[in-house]
């Protein structure tokens, strides 16, 4: 585990920046559907968007069409499903699928699976599943044990815990491998790479981060590759607002100093 320093600082210099939803930009709600990211929130993405040439991404567990909307009217680059879909800066998609009879035949067991256990639901991606038990934890250990019985009958299966969630998905489909990916190209290439997140299932971003010399940030308690940490999301929003205010200000001078070397030489 990485040193946790109590706040990040004011970062300067190129940078790319990626952001889990729930739990980072967003308040963990009782049920999935009820999540928001307010709407000053939105406005600041997109400030930090433009202020990065576009090098900024949503990374999340949730599919890409549920990131568009919580994103709303705003339009960035994003990994869905922990990045079994990802969709590039030129809105270019990468997706990552399952054997259809799989999915169909997973879809199937899990739904029976489920029903058994009052208080769980099963929200089915496509290529991956989601077995919540935020309204039932006392399900948690034979939520568990099922899906560890199913990637062990299924080798094209990881299992991947969350607060409150076991997602079923892809082999070799994290969010480290998304960010990965998006470090490999326009606008992000070349930059240095700054990740926040809340939850187990972006301990393999940090990883990745961390191996390219960039920031992580872990919000909430908890063990962490992180490197610095934030307490809850309302301090992201915090900490976040100061960050722009610091990046708009440091290019605001550059671009006084750029016009001024130009009025300078104008004169020699």
């Amino acid at each position: 585990m990485a040193e946790v320093v109590s706040v990040p600082p004011l970062l300067s210099g190129n940078l790319a920046f990626f952001f889990d939803l729930d739990g980072t930009l967003a308040e963990i709600k009782p049920h999935p559907d009820q999540v928001y990211i307010p709407a000053a929130v939105r406005t600041l993405l997109q400030k930090m968007s433009v202020m990065s040439d576009g090098a900024l991404a949503l990374i999340s567990g949730r599919s890409m069409a549920e990131l568009d909307k919580l994103a709303t009217p705003f339009h960035f680059p994003l990994a869905g499903v922990h990045g079994a879909e990802r969709r590039d800066i030129n809105d270019k998609t990468h997706i990552v699928t399952l054997p259809a009879p799989l999915v169909k035949t997973l879809h199937e067991e899990l739904s029976v699976a489920l029903a058994a256990l009052p208080g769980t639901e099963l929200e089915a991606k496509g290529m991956a599943f989601a077995l919540h038990y935020r309204q039932a934890p006392e399900a948690e250990e034979a939520i568990m044990l099922l899906a560890q019985t199913l990637t062990e009958r299924y080798p094209e299966l990881a299992l991947q815990p969350g607060k409150c969630v076991v997602e079923l998905k892809p082999l070799g489909i994290n969010k480290g491998a998304a960010i990965r990916a998006f470090m490999q190209e326009a606008p992000f290439l070349g930059r240095t790479p700054v990740f926040i997140g809340d939850d187990l299932t972006d301990e393999a971003g940090f990883k990745q981060v961390n191996a390219l010399g960039g920031v992580t940030v872990k919000v909430g308690a908890g063990e962490t590759l992180a490197t610095y940490r934030l307490a809850n999301v309302r301090m992201v929003y915090h900490w976040l607002g100061k960050l722009t205010h610091h990046i708009e200000e440091q290019q605001k001078t550059e671009t006084l100093r750029g016009e001024d070397y130009e009025s300078l030489s104008g004169s020699l």
